[in-house]
């Protein structure tokens, strides 16, 4: 094998064919088998598995051995009989990037074959702005993390970078950022950073990595629903993540709920976003200081700073009046608008993460309330809410898995 990268990086339909083919395959099935399955197996579970004679997986799991990608990690103990070798895979072999693009905000973070995060960073000096500037700050800040993160670059087999709005992993674009470029965002980080590129919806990666390090076995129908400056929900079906046709599936905070004049960012006026979105309540916030409501982010506002979501929920927790029954507010409009997900998809598990998260019980309590008053009582009673204990990160978390599973096979 000449490199990780060129082993992993074969695809079916290439030139390659024959036992060195199908070996290929095979060794990339072990790799994928270990890294699903918790990684410790022996021989003859492999053989069960993936329904391969012993002497090819003997021969096989050899090659990974001598290749570094798989370690024997000795005899385990048996009641008796010949005890055989456990295998599991070398960690240090392999690694994958990942890469939140936030509207105010960067993270970076490595991987290894696990999913244990090896390295993280920030950048919270960045801002997401829809000009050719911004890529190339993209492009640089990526270019300059791959460099100083301390792993060798040849050892990084991927990179999934994942950011806010309508992206359609596919076509690694990004239709609502950077639309005018001919060239793919994918297709710019790959030329400039020399790894293969999964571009990928925030929402849902962190839904995946919300799914993938939080769930409880018999999870396999999960709504994640995110609350911070906008809405959107990440859907599970089958233990899948669900696309849709082209990769758009999950723009809940677009739904036409409100009969209202307000004009979303998507164009359209009363999408669920403009009433109970952590900009929308930020704007109910000025708009009733200026009316004169008594509020303890006053001085702020007077000070002509502005108030983000995240300070109308400290405010809300150290018992303001105002914060509170906005928070409450938007949690049981946001309530029923999930009676309606939960009536058509009939989850295990609704998760609710973003930065409206962080109020707890006063948005929990009116979002929970509203969905059992909306939704049929056969459905709601068999969902199960849950609030995300997941940090910042999760998002170019999730997306490091997501590419990981795109480049091993899983």
């Amino acid at each position: 094998m000449t490199s990780l990268t060129e082993f992993f990086n074969k695809h079916e339909d290439d030139t390659l064919k024959g036992i060195s083919h199908k070996n290929s395959i095979i060794k990339r099935n072990i790799i994928a088998h270990m890294a699903v399955n918790g990684d410790e197996c022996t021989l003859s579970e492999l053989t069960k598995e993936l329904h391969i004679s012993v002497p090819t997986i003997t021969k096989l799991v050899q090659e990974l051995v001598d290749e570094n990608i798989v370690t024997d990690l000795g005899k385990v103990e048996t009641p008796g009989g010949r005890r055989p070798n456990i295998f599991g895979l070398a960690n240090s072999a392999i690694y994958f990037a990942g890469v939140n693009v936030g509207r105010d905000n960067m993270t970076f973070l490595i991987t290894d074959l696990q999913n244990n995060i090896i390295k993280e960073e920030y950048d919270y000096t960045f801002e997401l702005l829809d000009r050719p500037q911004c890529i190339e700050r993209i492009c640089t800040n990526i270019e300059n993390f791959i460099a100083t993160c301390g792993i060798d670059r040849g050892k990084i087999l991927g990179l999934g970078v994942c950011m806010t709005g309508r992206v359609n992993p596919d076509t690694g674009r990004s239709y609502k950022y950077f639309t005018t470029s001919e060239q793919s965002l994918r297709d710019m980080l790959e030329e400039r950073v020399g790894i293969r590129v999964l571009l990928e919806n925030d929402t849902r990666a962190r839904c995946y990595a919300e799914y993938t390090c939080g769930k409880s076995k018999d999870e396999s129908n999960v709504l994640y629903l995110h609350m911070g400056r906008g809405v959107a929900i990440g859907i599970v079906v089958d233990g899948q993540l669900y696309y849709g046709k082209s990769g758009f599936a999950g723009e809940f905070g677009h739904i036409p709920f409100f009969d209202n004049e307000i004009i979303c960012s998507c164009g359209k006026k009363g999408c669920l976003e403009t009433e109970v979105s952590g900009i929308a309540i930020e704007d109910k916030m000025s708009h009733l200081i200026e009316k004169g409501v008594n509020t303890i982010l006053k001085e702020k506002y007077d000070k002509q700073k502005s108030i983000h979501i995240d300070d109308i929920i400290a405010a809300a927790k150290n018992d303001d009046n105002l914060s509170i029954e906005l928070i409450e507010e938007a949690g049981e409009k946001v309530g029923k608008a999930v009676a309606f997900l939960i009536n058509t998809f009939n989850p295990e598990t609704v998760i609710v993460g973003g930065n409206m998260a962080a109020a707890g019980d006063y948005i929990m309590l009116p979002l929970k309330s509203a969905t059992n008053k909306y939704s049929l009582n056969l459905v709601y009673k068999d969902t199960k809410f849950r609030v995300s204990k997941m940090t910042e990160n999760a998002n170019a978390w999730g997306v490091a898995m997501l590419i990981r599973n795109k480049i091993i096979g899983i």
